[in-house]
């Protein structure tokens, strides 16, 4: 059998032969590509020849082109479109991927070459940025425990492969809970409801076949259903269940997980000779330091939870004037929340929906990255993995850039969030490769011949993901390893949340947001009123995200806890987390901190990189033009195009000219005094 992962890919730019891949190939094409991979770093490891970063380092780059190939289309497929045989095979993959990294790390020939270049660094007449990828390879390895020696090199095995197995299984778990719970609506219950939150509960029936309409545990449905019902008894069922995802006894049940995750992340850092994880994780980032997170961090959470207390006395009044006794609940915050900005703000989503189409908000962020940085985009008539995916090429200058996809709508089998990746990374040596970027979202997919509609969240989050696009797609540097999104974690997000400004601008507003029905452009005192309103409710938004993130730094910081749940418990007490206001992620949902290694200890990133993005804005406020063309190169020269060719800081610093300090952030948000 012709198995079309191992073969030379001839379609329309390299892409995958998504039409001619069938689940039966992933086993037999992954064992022969870690073959393939493991041979070709013997041949580097044991090679006669004097090592040179040409023969070693510059080898490695070019290593596992068919391993790369087979896991970047089984993991885009496992993430946005998953069934039982493929979370079969990815809790089969996760261990043996492991331990074949395991194997490199621990190849002694090979540390002992790429030892001796790091050793000679200095009479190696390298480019900048090669001596940057040789620093950040004689790093990782080092981080992966290279180094150590006798049972430490089995232990250190033996956990990876744990923390592989169990990160898997936490997503795994998230999404059947997330895909099994549902909550049939009745005709009055629904008729309760704006036209749009009854046609995402409709179309959810359709594809759950329900013969009804349903609330699920998709983002897309279940806030907006919470802002939207005045039935308080369901509003409680669908938050307790969105609540207890993860943490609901039997099989699925995330709360072991963790705390199992948190001890062998533990004794990852001690192997390495750091005093807990969060010491290890950090040490690479620009934070550096613990303290640093956490100081970040609190300089955020006063302000917030102050506005947060404010704004929940007002709708515990809002609740008791509905004649409910009792405490504001987390059920009832976005409930009174939207019946508040409906009076302050003269602001009601169900008017404001229509005006955000998907289609436009597209054209939006297309259009924008046209002005900044010249790029076009031309639809593409590919096959892709799913029918709700499309694809455009990327072109500047009428030259080839990139290839984008979106995939855009929830489904049962995407898990839920939204996110970037790259199915191919951008490089020249040791070859020419362009990038093929995905952003995949959860949005509300409307009933057949109805335009989707967005919430101005959707459309923020939209334009969030597309700026990962961009950083991966204007990429310009010589190595993939660090091309794109290759950069510290609390630097990653500074392109994606830069980029949410724009939607904000409103001129952008002015040409894109235009009625699904009459096709109008947004009146000009709703498009006033919008913009007034963008900082509204942000004590609740910015408290139920710096909590997640001071749980996240307390686990990693200090011995860790046998109690994940009292952990929680204790931190968000300590912290006097509000009462009617849930962590964004809690423990057993937290799949940002415990699917694997990414975010753990560096949930904090987002709020590290917002302080640059709104600094970073305001470059283009001084230059007195959003789309100012000298400040739109410089940021595209200095951050966009070079990866992690270089420090982040030291990106930052070319680009602005000084670090910024946290006033920029809190006066964005509206948080400052």
């Amino acid at each position: 059998m012709t198995n079309p992962l191992l073969q030379a890919w001839t379609t329309p730019f390299q892409i995958a032969p998504f039409a001619e891949i069938e689940d039966e190939h992933f086993a037999p094409a992954l064992v022969e590509a870690l073959h393939a991979h493991m041979a070709e770093i013997h041949a580097i490891a044991d090679s006669p020849d004097a090592p040179m970063f040409e023969n070693t380092i510059e080898a490695m780059e070019g290593a596992g082109e068919a391993l790369d190939k087979v896991l970047s289309v089984f993991y885009s497929l496992a993430g946005a479109d998953s069934t039982p045989k493929r979370q079969e095979l990815q809790r089969d993959f996760s261990p043996k991927l492991s331990a074949h990294s395991s194997a490199i790390s621990a190849n002694k020939a090979l540390f002992k070459r790429i030892e001796t270049l790091w050793n000679a660094r200095d009479t190696l007449d390298l480019s900048p940025e090669q001596a940057r990828v040789l620093m950040l390879t004689h790093r990782g390895f080092v981080r992966s425990g290279a180094a150590l020696t006798g049972e430490q090199v089995d232990l250190m095995k033996e956990v990876k492969s744990r923390l592989a197995t169990l990160g898997t299984q936490f997503v795994q778990n998230l999404l059947k809970d997330e895909s099994d719970w549902v909550m049939r609506l009745s005709d009055d219950a629904l008729a309760e409801l704006p036209d749009f939150v009854q046609d995402a509960a409709r179309a959810a029936g359709d594809e759950m076949d329900m013969d009804g309409p349903v609330v699920t545990l998709s983002r897309s449905i279940i806030v907006p259903f919470l802002q939207f019902s005045p039935r308080r008894d369901l509003r409680k069922n669908a938050y307790d269940a969105w609540a207890a995802r993860g943490a609901n006894g039997g099989d699925t049940d995330n709360r072991g997980i963790a705390g199992e995750t948190l001890k062998l992340r533990e004794t990852r850092a001690h192997l390495l000779g750091y005093p807990d994880f969060a010491h290890y994780k950090l040490e690479t980032e620009m934070a550096g330091k613990p303290f640093a997170v956490r100081d970040l961090l609190m300089q955020v959470w006063e302000p917030a939870k102050a506005q947060a207390g404010k704004d929940a006395d007002i709708l515990e009044k809002m609740l008791h004037a509905d004649e409910i006794d009792g405490p504001l609940e987390p059920w009832d915050w976005r409930y009174y929340s939207e019946q508040r900005r409906k009076v302050e703000h003269d602001l009601d989503e169900a008017v404001l929906k229509p005006y955000f189409q998907l289609d436009r908000m597209i054209d939006a962020s297309f259009s924008c990255a046209t002005r900044l940085f010249g790029l076009e985009f031309k639809p593409l008539d590919l096959p892709l993995y799913h029918e709700d995916c499309r694809a455009w090429e990327v072109l500047r200058d009428g030259e080839h850039v990139a290839v984008f996809i979106g995939d855009y709508f929830a489904r049962g089998s995407k898990r839920s969030g939204a996110w970037c990746s790259a199915m191919r990374g951008q490089a020249r040596k040791p070859k020419v490769q362009s990038p093929i970027v995905i952003n995949v979202c959860n949005f509300a997919k409307p009933s057949a011949g109805k335009p989707a509609l967005l919430s101005y969240d959707d459309a923020r989050t939209l334009f969030h993901e597309f700026g990962h696009a961009l950083h991966q797609m204007l990429s310009d540097v010589e190595y993939e390893s660090v091309s794109g999104t290759s950069v510290a974690r609390d630097f990653v997000e500074l392109p994606s949340q830069l980029y949410e400004h724009w939607l904000d601008v409103p001129e952008v507003l002015a040409e894109f947001a235009t009625h699904a029905e009459t096709g109008e452009a947004m009146p000009q005192d709703l498009l006033d009123k919008v913009l007034g309103a963008a900082t509204y409710d942000m004590g609740f938004s910015t408290v139920e995200y710096v909590a997640s993130a001071l749980v996240d730094l307390a686990f990693h910081e200090g011995d860790a806890t046998a109690d994940p749940m009292q952990k929680q418990a204790e931190v968000l007490a300590e912290i006097g987390m509000p009462h009617a206001i849930g962590m964004r992620h809690a423990t057993p949902q937290f799949a940002h901190v415990f699917a694997g290694d990414g975010y753990s200890s560096g949930y904090y990133s987002y709020m590290w990189s917002e302080v640059m993005d709104a600094d970073a804005f305001e470059a283009f406020e001084e230059a007195g033009d959003p789309f100012d063309t000298e400040t739109a190169k410089r940021l595209a020269d200095t951050v966009l195009s070079s990866g992690g060719s270089k420090d982040a800081g030291a990106l930052y610093l070319s680009f602005r000219g000084r670090m910024p300090g946290v006033d920029a952030l809190l006066k964005g948000r509206g948080l400052a005094a």
